[in-house]
């Protein structure tokens, strides 16, 4: 079974959707021929990777809502976030551009590193605050990862895998994904969205059992 999951590091939905799936994927019966691949997709294209504002801003500006109510509904999502055990520190989150991030998530695929990079991404963000548009933050992840950091760091300095990062985007755009997290088990089954674990469970077992008969 094959599950491709778009997502992005800046989204906070993505990281509690990826912790319920993995929930899921930890009581399901066949976990041992789940294939799991990690697709690119940016909220913001167009970020800059150095800013002067902080989430609330950036959630208030996106949706024409007061900083007051920005601030509440980040609040709201800690709350669920705490609940999946996961820590977000979403005033102090650093705003940048997640492109090289998603290249270095193909760069880490390549060498069968892509869940450990996706997991400390996700938690370098949300938990700790890192500059993940930063080189130097995404070399050291890297490194943490057990890849290469100098090999990370001069792949970051080229073009490599921009290519993969914007193929990734195009297949979103023309199987219609307009919100992620989005997973999809091969290609006949999606779910979107941060779904409790018991649905992720449920629909991975109809899969399976489709498959069977």
């Amino acid at each position: 079974m094959k599950i491709e999951i778009w997502s992005d590091y800046a989204c906070p939905f993505c990281y509690m959707g990826k912790r319920r799936f993995e929930q899921a994927l930890h009581k399901f019966a066949d976990k041992a021929n789940v294939q799991v691949i990690y697709r690119s997709f940016e909220l913001d294209p167009h970020a800059k990777r150095d800013v002067d504002y902080d989430v609330h801003d950036m959630l208030a500006g996106k949706y024409g809502m007061t900083r007051e109510r920005a601030i509440a509904m980040n609040n709201d999502v800690t709350e669920q976030a705490k609940s999946l055990g996961l820590q977000y520190r979403l005033d102090t989150t650093i705003q940048t551009n997640t492109f090289d991030a998603h290249r270095l998530t193909h760069f880490a695929a390549q060498q069968g590193k892509a869940a450990e990079i996706t997991e400390l991404l996700f938690k370098a963000y949300f938990t700790d605050s890192r500059h993940i548009g930063d080189h130097a933050v995404l070399s050291a992840l890297a490194g943490e990862a057990g890849l290469d950091p100098h090999a990370a760091a001069n792949m970051l300095s080229s073009e490599d895998f921009a290519s993969d990062v914007r193929g990734d985007e195009q297949e979103a755009a023309e199987l219609e994904i307009r919100a992620v997290p989005f997973f999809l088990i091969d290609r006949k089954y999606a779910i979107t969205g941060a779904q409790p674990a018991e649905v992720f469970l449920e629909t991975l077992q109809k899969c399976s059992e489709a498959e069977a008969d």
